[in-house]
């Protein structure tokens, strides 16, 4: 333990972070980093529980309490405290495939679980990994794992985002060949086109392929399994074939007038948007997006707020944000105690800039829409939205969401994003390989296991699991790896 009273002599420091009136200029992350000499007395506040649930990965209630990827999280912040970066590296690349990645995007769920946090501020463990990682990097620690013998095995993976790219590293490091397919124009998957550029830096991604790469993976972009080459043809030119194109299909709103113009699904704008800034390498943005328009976001999560993010760069005119759900509280209740996932209000970097730009919080809860309204020319001018309130149904005991009659109002919509998740995976891509779904289309499979009913067909991620988070995507990619090793080669030692 690097300093055993660390969590009593020291309070919390996060990086920097850009004011929003700063940041929503640009599309560069806004999140820095701590010195190393500050980051190891974050490291210091780490208690090294006897029991540490930061690393458990455990569901608890229904919901996972610490890191999926079970991180040996105070082993690596004791490291962190001693100044050991080194081998602080190499205790975190033992278990995570990439901490670039989830160092900027994950929701921590890890410091959720933290002891320090049950009567205060929990020790800063994404904070930590992203120092970690970035130290790495900046001092070339970060070998291309180029495997030194080859097993004359094949794979293709299809698919490029954190549960193909983990099965990819983990494979190629066993020696077999890897070969990973994406339809996009870039690898990435939900990285390169899901998440905003302020939130993870796409040269990030390119730095991390650029390896990759040089360890002897093969990437094809712009071919989409299922339709440019059928399942049939990759079975015959590879010994096994793992399915990780995410759960694509998104989640519609089904109302009168979804017919108008200037309706879109969250994905379709934020990748676009990802793509105009990329294809003109990071000089211009698409304001003709935005600007001056009233944006209307649908959905409360991640997706949504990032909508809501990236609109006040492209200079809309007005966000409102709408959410079904009640407004969380701001504290646990008593029903939801530590170590579980804490149900609370969060203000997310997105609303905190509309709340600097507009004056007020663009969520509002408890609502639905009911009607889109268009124009003469069929654009998307008004949403109506009502009220819904949970009931209890006295047959089945259950909550269900009612809209309550009498309390429709319009609100001034001139550009809507829907961002209410995701129904599953593209079936097209499951009948090519002749794969079974379950009821959420979902790729099936048996309890614990990766292989689907096709012995040499696996699948891991979002097209497993159903819309997951970026860290239990690369959990599921680490384990469907083991199992395609051992079905290749009797055994494994991954």
């Amino acid at each position: 333990m690097g300093k055993a009273t660390g969590f009593l002599e020291y309070d919390r420091q996060d990086a920097p972070v850009r004011e929003p009136k700063d940041r929503i200029n640009d599309f560069n992350e806004f999140h820095g980093c701590l010195s190393r000499e500050q980051q190891s007395c974050q490291g210091a506040r780490c208690m090294e529980c006897g029991v540490p649930f930061c690393q458990g990965g455990s569901v608890i209630a229904g919901m996972v309490s610490g890191c999926p990827l079970r991180n040996l999280v105070p082993e690596t912040n004791d490291l962190v405290t001693l100044g050991n970066y080194e081998l602080a590296y190499k205790r975190l690349s033992s278990t995570h495939p990439f901490p670039e990645f989830t160092s900027r995007v994950c929701p921590a769920l890890c410091e959720a679980a933290c002891t320090c946090g049950l009567h205060g501020e929990p020790v800063s463990t994404k904070e930590n990994e992203k120092t970690i990682i970035e130290y790495a990097f900046e001092k070339n620690l970060v070998d291309s794992g180029e495997p030194t013998n080859r097993t004359g095995k094949t794979v293709a993976v299809v698919g490029s985002g954190p549960a193909g790219l983990t099965v990819a590293k983990e494979l190629n490091k066993r020696g077999h060949k890897v070969t990973v397919f994406e339809r996009h124009d870039r690898v990435g998957g939900l990285l390169r086109y899901g998440i905003p550029n302020m939130k993870l830096d796409k040269r990030v991604i390119d730095r991390r392929i650029g390896l990759m790469e040089k360890a002897g993976i093969e990437f094809k972009t712009g071919v989409d399994i299922g339709k440019d080459i059928k399942g049939e043809e990759l079975l015959e030119k590879f010994d096994r074939v793992v399915l990780c194109g995410g759960a694509t299909n998104p989640r519609d709103i089904k109302v009168p007038g979804r017919e108008s113009k200037g309706i879109y699904f969250a994905v379709d704008f934020l990748s676009k948007v990802t793509k105009r800034i990329l294809d003109n390498d990071y000089k211009t943005f698409p304001y003709e997006m935005a600007k001056d328009k009233n944006v209307v976001v649908i959905g409360g999560g991640d997706t949504g707020n990032d909508c809501v993010g990236t609109a006040i760069r492209l200079g809309a005119k007005s966000v409102t944000q709408i959410e079904m759900m009640p407004k969380p509280p701001v504290s646990r209740a008593e029903s939801n105690p530590w170590p579980e996932w804490p149900r609370i209000f969060k203000t997310d970097y997105g609303q905190e800039e509309a709340i600097y730009k507009f004056g007020e919080d663009p969520r509002i809860f408890e609502k639905t829409v009911s009607k889109f309204i268009s124009d003469d020319k069929g654009n998307v001018s008004k949403v109506e939205i009502i009220d819904v309130k949970m009931v209890r149904d006295n047959k089945t005991g259950r909550m269900n969401m009612e809209t309550v009659k009498g309390t429709e109002k319009e609100i001034d919509a001139d550009l809507v994003l829907i961002a209410a998740g995701f129904l599953g995976n593209e079936i097209y891509t499951a009948d090519s390989f002749g794969v079974e779904c379950n009821e959420r289309t979902n790729i099936k499979t048996q309890s614990d296991s990766y292989q689907t009913n096709n012995p040499k067909v696996f699948t891991a991620g979002d097209m497993h699991r159903g819309q997951s988070l970026v860290v239990w995507a690369m959990a599921e990619g680490k384990a469907a790896a083991k199992q395609v090793d051992k079905s290749l080669m009797g055994y494994t030692n991954l």
